[in-house]
């Protein structure tokens, strides 16, 4: 199965956030145990990426690059199905942009789950949703 790694996911293992990494280490090392494929899209990039270029963090660049780069890693490309999908989840449910973009990325890139820290993403019907607590 490919597993969707949404935003927080990827910044709590990268910046090693407490009490969150641990929990999300567990979930990804039992993931890749089983034989998931772990997965981000360029959404995901976009955003953790965004802090490190404003404060010119070099290490913690340098750490989401490694991260993305790992060949582990899928990275999905945001098709333009993709973001005509996220459009019409932002207007049918009511999700903010980038939480719809990557929802659609999830399904299009053929994922099997949606991983998160966002419990406001938990009802979203086209994709299993699991949310770390």
């Amino acid at each position: 199965m490919i597993i969707y790694l949404d935003t927080n996911i990827v910044v709590y293992v990268v910046e090693r956030v407490p009490i969150w990494s641990t929990k999300v280490d567990r979930r990804l090392q039992h993931a890749t145990s089983v034989g998931d494929q772990l997965a981000a899209s360029d959404a995901v990039r976009f955003e953790c990426l965004i802090e490190p270029l404003r404060k010119g963090d070099a290490k913690r660049l340098s750490d989401y690059t490694k991260f993305f780069g790992a060949p582990s890693l899928l990275n999905l490309t945001i098709s333009t199905s993709a973001w005509d999908y996220a459009t019409s989840i932002r207007a049918t449910h009511g999700y903010q942009a980038l939480d719809s973009l990557h929802l659609a990325a999830a399904v299009e890139g053929g994922c099997g789950l949606f991983l998160t820290a966002d419990v406001r993403l938990a009802k979203f019907p086209d994709i299993p949703v699991e949310v770390i607590s």
